[in-house]
């Protein structure tokens, strides 16, 4: 084994068929001297042309559009003893003044490419275009782009938005309405005892138009989303489910979205996922991700406009969607955000959900960097918001959640309380009331972590109207003729 093999710190895709013994020998040079320039991992998807040239399959989640939402400029948040891979992409690519690259699309890895050298398949991808003088670099250019966008993804830069006119779901209906919309969440329960959860569905009738379920949250296992989000839809209460990739191939995301629109579940968030080492432990085996979050809103954005699974089947009677992605105001630095949440709308999202925001002013400075993207008017934001119940839960929020910012002085109010459940109503209050009057807000998503209850008071005192009875919401031609 060569001394600069990938094997001796990690281990390398292997090829899903064997290749000739020149080509063999041709990819262990090729891939021990990419190993050493690159930290290559042989994934036979290269995409480093694209990427200034750091590899983004050394990022621990194997993410190939952009960082997850605990990226910060100190370290990973999964190892803290290496930087941010994607941190690192950015940095470079505005060095070198190619980050609009940053936007196209990536496709997922092709596990028959895997494992395999990839400078001759450029090679042979060259030789079927003439090459004439001045033309060299296009007709490279030409091959790196069937290299990394198959026939079967076909990625870009570019917006692509939904195919219908007419709203899919009551919170798209809502949401179109302009008024100022919140949404709450529900954790699914750890045991099969679902009383609590349509206890809690029908407890939020009435004051918000649907409510997230989260799937498996900081990797700990529960009930499934898809499951919890459709005991929400017999109470009457209509369901956003979260799909996220971590625990799934393509495959399994394909099925569990098609049977999530058999079942009438019309809004998914789609995420990427907490890293397992988030979980109680003992830590399982990691899950390579094979897609992210980004990959995942293209995907089902083509099942719901194109009628067409990733493979190319024709679905005879396609989903309907309403597509919601997250986001991170205080992951990186605003601007590169910026550009991960322009590359989820380009892909699909219609909705974003982002973390609990406690610190208003760093939340101006993402809300600004957005705007600057031109993307406020293709999609809806909701400004995530945990009410804090007590002292304890502040540290944590503040301590062992990446990619949350609780400003200090906020702990110092809740840790001097002599009533701290009321100190956090007050804090969630000043918080909605500055966060309604920010311009490109459409409204609220309310993470009151098993304080459900605490909800129907937060948008009662804050003066935020009830949601509009479906009866009473307008088409959206009725909509855009006012």
């Amino acid at each position: 084994m060569s001394l600069f093999s990938p094997r001796r710190y990690q281990p390398p895709y292997y090829p899903y068929k064997r290749d000739s013994l020149p080509v063999r020998a041709f990819t262990v040079f090729e891939r021990d001297l990419k190993s050493v320039l690159f930290s290559c991992r042989m994934c036979g998807n290269c995409i480093l042309q694209e990427t200034a040239f750091i590899c983004p399959m050394t990022c621990p989640k194997g993410l190939r559009n952009g960082p997850c939402g605990g990226s910060t400029p100190e370290h990973c948040y999964v190892d803290e003893t290496r930087p941010c891979t994607w941190f690192k992409i950015y940095e470079r690519s505005e060095r070198l003044n190619t980050i609009d690259k940053l936007l196209e699309v990536q496709a997922p890895i092709d596990g028959r490419q895997a494992g395999h050298e990839t400078w001759l398949d450029l090679f042979r991808h060259m030789t079927k275009y003439k090459f004439e003088r001045g033309h060299v670099g296009e007709t490279l250019n030409r091959a790196f782009y069937e290299l990394r966008q198959p026939d079967w993804w076909r990625g870009d830069d570019q917006y692509h938005p939904p195919a219908h006119s007419e709203p899919v779901s009551y919170l798209q209906q809502h949401l179109q309405t302009g008024q100022f919309t919140v949404t709450a969440e529900i954790a699914p329960p750890l045991s099969i005892n679902y009383a609590q959860l349509t206890k809690k569905a029908k407890m939020l009738q009435g004051w918000v138009p649907a409510a997230n379920f989260t799937d498996n949250a900081s990797a700990s296992p529960r009930v499934s989303s898809l499951a919890s989000a459709k005991l929400c839809m017999e109470t009457g209460l209509e369901p956003v489910m979260q799909l996220q990739t971590r625990d799934r191939d393509r495959y399994a995301l394909e099925s569990e979205a098609m049977g999530a629109a058999a079942l009438g579940i019309r809004n998914i968030l789609c995420l990427s996922g907490d890293h397992l080492r988030l979980g109680p432990g003992p830590v399982p085996r990691p899950v390579q991700n094979d897609m992210d979050a980004i990959q995942l809103l293209w995907m089902l954005r083509r099942m719901r406009d194109e009628g067409i699974y990733l493979d190319g089947r024709e679905i005879k009677t396609p989903p309907q969607f309403f597509l919601g992605a997250a986001a991170n105001p205080y992951a990186a630095r605003p601007r590169y955000e910026a550009i991960r949440e322009e590359k989820k709308v380009n892909a699909g999202a219609q909705f974003i959900q982002t973390q609990p925001v406690f610190d208003y002013d760093r939340f101006l400075e993402w809300i600004e960097a957005v705007d600057k993207r031109n993307i406020l008017d293709k999609v809806y934001i909701l400004v995530g918001l945990i009410p804090l119940k007590s002292a304890k839960a502040a540290h944590y929020m503040a301590e062992e959640v990446p990619g949350v910012v609780v400003p200090p002085e906020i702990v110092r109010r809740m840790d001097s309380a002599k009533d701290q459940a009321e100190e956090g109503v007050a804090i969630s209050l000043e918080l909605i009331e500055k966060i309604r009057k920010t311009p490109g807000v459409h409204g609220m998503h309310i993470m009151a972590v098993h304080w459900e209850e605490i909800v129907p008071r937060l948008i009662e005192e804050s003066g935020i109207p009830k949601p509009l009875p479906k009866k009473e919401l307008p088409s959206a031609a009725a909509v855009a003729a006012a």
